[in-house]
């Protein structure tokens, strides 16, 4: 059985639980709590951080009111009196499900699962089918935040994060970015084998880390990266909040920030962002080119939405203070679609911290995915071939010998002209008719003119015929 099909028997089970009245969201939460037990049971060791008593082997021997009540008292006791990474994802866990047979039903079915060939395929890569499947099912709600797959690690394969480098995401929903830096990390490196024990530690324990501010999300991450075998820290917080201020020092940033505004019209509550804005995005990107090093070597790829790149006020300082401290390389207007939030426009900024704040960003390529594009969505999904002529571009050795309409540069000088507008770089759109391709108006008119006058004359002519006629 592959993956893809343990995946789909899983996601199928919640309509077990549509009676109970649970959500797409709740339900992924609850799989969540008993998925842990039954993986931990799979993977050698892994039980160790979970008393007897609540174990996998325990909890499927229960039915009846008796497995509801052990349950509840399972999450419970995880969710207080144990510590670390256990105590993370079960802390403030509760259960939705009122019907017994409902949670012996699922609980029989996931144990009767091919636990054999999901372990040989990887347990990670089973749970974040599981998460992409809840963002692909509208009805879930979660497609608002959830970064395509393709997408991520496109920007991680251009980012190249290294060994021994200090990677984070201030957004981090599920975990999806730093899983794709882990995995880059491994498979650049033959797995860490060839690694000092120092190195291996680090790599474990402190080169991955996120915040995210959803508790639900949060717990997803924490499930995430266990069983990705990443130990690092993941904060339940506000990257927003005075928690943020410690966030800095990193080699990579990759993240996709959430839109929009804070409510009320709230401004972040930091102290050390030079332009306050109630504009989130706005206040991510001017978090993110600061938590990066000054060391000329430190680089962010990060998804933002049109806005970002034309609003004025704040927006333009922030971008012109982007430009300064950092050197705006590249843009990618992302095609639309590719969001679950339909009609967002999105695109990627790629740039790299500089040793100094002043005039790092000389020049700023561009590159169109978005015009002339196929309409992407659930049924035509986004692919890695589609970003083949950009990722050529990006790491051509001479970028102005790359010979691509879709690829097009401006310069710091000519961006400042524009009023320090990023919304560059896209081409002409085949399905607008320009205004030069119009008729001019006045020509128009007149030919208007001479056609009524023709008619006229016509007319007079065969009322000049009837008259002879009626003679």
């Amino acid at each position: 059985m592959t993956t893809q099909e343990i995946v789909s028997k899983l996601w199928n089970l919640c309509n077990v639980l549509r009676d109970d009245g649970i959500t797409y969201q709740n339900y992924l939460n609850e799989l969540t709590y008993i998925l842990f037990l039954k993986m931990c049971s799979e993977i050698p060791g892994a039980e160790e951080q979970i008393p007897e008593k609540y174990r996998w082997a325990n909890l499927v021997k229960k039915d009846g009111i008796a497995l509801k009540d052990f349950y509840k008292e399972l999450l419970d006791y995880l969710g207080t009196k144990t510590s670390g990474r256990v105590l993370e994802i079960y802390a403030g866990s509760q259960t939705s499900i009122d019907e017994p047979k409902n949670l012996e039903k699922i609980i029989k079915s996931i144990d009767a699962l091919d636990w054999f060939s999901a372990k040989d395929e990887g347990l990670g890569d089973l749970y974040e089918g599981l998460l992409e499947k809840n963002a692909t099912e509208k009805k879930s709600g979660a497609g608002q935040y959830f970064t395509p797959r393709v997408l991520i690690d496109v920007m991680t394969e251009l980012v190249k994060p290294q060994l021994g480098e200090k990677c984070n995401d201030p957004a981090c929903g599920t975990f999806g970015f730093m899983i794709s830096a882990h995995k880059y990390v491994l498979d650049h490196n033959d797995n860490l084998i060839h690694c000092t024990s120092e190195q291996q530690e680090f790599e474990d324990s402190q080169a991955f880390t996120g915040t995210e501010l959803v508790h639900d999300t949060h717990r997803l991450a924490l499930m995430n990266a266990y069983l990705h075998d990443i130990n690092g820290k993941i904060t339940l917080g506000d990257t927003l909040s005075s928690i943020g201020m410690e966030m800095k020092g990193y080699d990579v940033v990759l993240t996709n920030p959430p839109f929009g505004t804070k409510k009320g019209g709230e401004r972040a509550l930091r102290t050390d962002l030079t332009y306050t804005t109630s504009n989130k995005q706005l206040n991510f990107l001017q978090h993110i080119y600061r938590s990066l090093k000054a060391d000329g070597k430190a680089r962010a790829a990060v998804v933002l939405p049109d806005n970002v790149l034309f609003a004025d006020g704040d927006g333009e300082k922030i971008r012109v203070d982007l430009m300064n401290k950092c050197n705006l390389h590249t843009v990618l207007r992302l095609p639309t679609g590719i969001f679950y939030a339909q009609g967002v426009k999105t695109n990627v900024l790629f740039f790299t911290r500089g040793k100094t704040d002043k005039d790092n960003t000389k020049e700023v390529w561009f590159y169109d995915l978005r015009t002339n594009m196929p309409s992407f969505g659930k049924t035509n999904q986004l692919k890695k071939e589609h970003f083949a002529n950009f990722i050529k571009a990006y790491e051509a050795s001479d970028r102005t010998k790359i010979k691509d309409e879709r690829w097009n540069c401006f310069t710091r000088e000519q961006i400042a002209a524009k009023g320090n507008s990023l919304d560059l770089g896209l081409i002409r759109d085949e399905s607008i008719l320009d205004y030069e391709d119009l008729p001019d108006p006045i020509e128009s008119a007149q030919d208007c003119i001479d056609q009524l006058e023709m008619a006229a004359d016509l007319i007079k002519e065969v009322v000049r015929e009837l008259k002879k006629t009626e003679k």
